[in-house]
């Protein structure tokens, strides 16, 4: 199956997208690109009106209009129709949906550990069983991510780095280095399995408020 690559343009454009919100090096760094050269594509998609610049709690980045989120999944419908991959990808979304229910939980489990009295009690990490089995099931979603994203690959070459990311991640996180979970600041399990998301959806066109 032919590839048809998005464009310079295009591709910063949807960088932003899975970011949500991130500066000049940040959106390089998502395709593995000179900054110096997206700083131009992001001046470019400023003027457009599909980024805007923006200051939150204390950090400066871009993030997308709702133009330009809306000129994001035009180009990804475009991609689709002249590479023939929308079943693949279809099929990939349907199978990472009971995925998903389980990384959340897993997440969860995670960031909690009931307690008796307190149901919502954070996970202190101080009971080693109970974060070895989140571990475990992470490993195991990490195999179907590595899987799928192999798959979807083959029809569109951008899926391709999720699987070694998310598998750097859980060896860190297996190390001992917790935030490689879930950490907000780091390329975590988390961050990955969302981008994967937010990547699906985008691709096919979907809102994720449409899922529950």
């Amino acid at each position: 199956m032919p590839d048809a690559e998005l464009s310079e343009t295009a591709m910063t454009l949807h960088a932003v997208r899975l970011l949500g919100f991130a500066d000049t090096a940040a959106v390089a760094r998502r395709y593995l690109r000179a900054t110096s050269e997206v700083s131009e594509v992001l001046l470019d998609l400023e003027a457009f009106g599909w980024v805007v610049r923006s200051e939150f709690a204390g950090s400066h980045g871009w993030s997308l209009t709702e133009r330009g989120r809306a000129r994001d999944e035009e180009h990804l419908a475009a991609q689709l129709d002249a590479t023939g991959a929308r079943p693949a990808v279809a099929d990939a979304y349907v199978r990472f949906l009971p995925a998903n229910a389980r990384f959340l939980d897993a997440v969860t489990r995670w960031q909690i550990r009931p307690l008796p009295g307190d149901p919502v009690a954070a996970n202190d990490h101080t009971d080693h069983h109970w974060d070895d089995q989140v571990l475990d099931r992470l490993t195991s979603l990490g195999h179907l991510v590595g899987s799928l994203t192999i798959e979807l690959s083959e029809a569109l070459p951008r899926f391709d780095g999720y699987g070694p990311r998310f598998t750097a991640a859980l060896t860190r996180a297996l190390a001992g280095e917790r935030r490689w979970v879930d950490g907000v600041d780091v390329d975590s399990c988390h961050t990955v399995w969302m981008q994967l998301h937010e990547d699906l959806l985008a691709t096919l066109g979907l809102d994720r408020a449409d899922e529950s």
